[in-house]
């Protein structure tokens, strides 16, 4: 694939990534927000088919492929049957408007570009002008876990976090050895169903899965 071409699709990746970050610190629904994870993840494994056509990494053409199966198509279709059983269509209110999220999230943007800065010149790489993006997705998905109060958004908020660390692995050094990166893959998979058996526990024992409200139970 023409240099100039691969650039401009990592770029168009990247950039959307970011978007949905964003997109989905506003919305209010699960299901708008596994929407979003999963159409993430997808600009994340076409990121990774770029890559691999351009620089000749095969390996991740499989992570890309591995990508699309388990964040794509898995988690997503597991946490929306999940939220169907728990009723939770509506996410409850973040303890921070959608106003103040998005002027926060843009703050995390530029101390991401601030910190990541002086590494870029370090790393010679096609997607070395990723890093960035990929230390922006993840502190707003680090935000999410922090502000929003449903268990399930929170897991969305960690899923989207390993999809900004696989972003900077591939800027840094197109990806991890293989069976590092399937025993994440792993990991990421086996907490969506963690996620999915407590959430039902949970909601099952106190009639609710808003963690503001488990929390009071110790006081």
């Amino acid at each position: 694939m023409d240099a100039a071409i691969s650039g401009n699709l990592i770029d168009l990746c990247v950039v959307a990534m970011l978007l949905l970050s964003m997109l989905a610190m506003t919305t209010t629904r699960i299901a708008q927000l596994l929407n979003a994870f999963a159409v993430q993840s997808l600009f994340l494994a076409f990121l990774a088919f770029v890559i691999a056509d351009s620089t000749g990494h095969t390996e991740l053409f499989i992570m890309g492929g591995i990508t699309f199966a388990v964040k794509v198509i898995g988690i997503p279709w597991a946490m929306r049957n999940t939220a169907m059983r728990l009723h939770a269509g509506r996410e409850i209110d973040s303890t921070m408007g959608i106003p103040g999220s998005l002027l926060v999230s843009a703050t995390l943007i530029i101390v991401a570009y601030l910190v990541t800065e002086p590494l870029m010149a370090t790393v010679d790489t096609i997607a070395r002008n990723c890093l960035a993006m990929s230390m922006s997705v993840i502190l707003i998905g680090l935000f999410m876990m922090v502000t929003r109060r449903k268990a399930m958004a929170e897991a969305v908020g960690l899923l989207i976090m390993e999809n900004g660390l696989f972003l900077g692995v591939m800027s840094i050094s197109y990806g991890m050895p293989l069976v590092v990166e399937m025993g994440i893959f792993f990991d990421v998979l086996m907490v969506a169903v963690i996620v999915g058996i407590f959430a039902l526990r949970i909601n099952k024992a106190f009639d609710s899965i808003d963690t503001s409200v488990l929390r009071r139970l110790k006081e």
